[in-house]
């Protein structure tokens, strides 16, 4: 779902009316389906019973792989690569210092304000307002936004992440 997203993003780009409307759609209906399955997954393995050992790499590594492929899927049809790489790389490091977090025995911390969850609904939105573009002749300005939002609540999340480790931490 998310390289269809990715995909979708990218290839609006470069995409003229009909065709530019129906990638757009596609991402935000991609994106959506990104964390349908992720809900999924979760609920028939702790519903289900079927969790399993290696469960937690799993329920964690295709997840950054979206991140991946939406986010600079997102800054390629926007023109700019290296904001949607930025995007990643920032939306990677708030799963990182929840995981280094939980390594150091503490609970999972999934504050925002950007979370997957925050996230996925940014760029769907963006994907859906970017259809509104042509009327003031724009095209990737509404994404451009995006993902600078992204990346600042990223960074954000990262930085309040890492002081409640540290802070966590300390107090023991």
């Amino acid at each position: 779902m998310a390289a269809c997203a990715g995909a979708s993003f990218w290839l609006a780009g470069g995409a003229q009316s009909g065709s530019r409307v129906a990638l757009l759609l596609s991402a935000a209906l991609f994106c959506q389906f990104r964390l349908l399955c992720n809900l999924f997954d979760g609920m028939v393995a702790i519903e289900g019973d079927k969790q399993a050992p290696d469960g937690p790499f799993w329920n964690e590594f295709p997840d950054r792989i979206a991140d991946i492929l939406i986010l600079v899927g997102a800054g390629y049809g926007a023109g700019v690569p290296a904001l949607g790489w930025a995007a990643t790389a920032l939306a990677v490091l708030t799963a990182y210092t929840r995981e280094l977090g939980r390594a150091c025995g503490l609970p999972a911390d999934f504050s925002g304000p950007m979370a997957k969850q925050h996230r996925m609904a940014t760029i769907t939105a963006a994907a859906l307002l970017s259809l509104l573009e042509p009327l003031w002749r724009g095209q990737g300005e509404v994404l451009i936004g995006a993902l600078w939002l992204v990346a600042a609540g990223a960074t954000v999340t990262s930085l309040r992440r890492a002081a409640n480790v540290v802070r966590a931490l300390r107090a023991r």
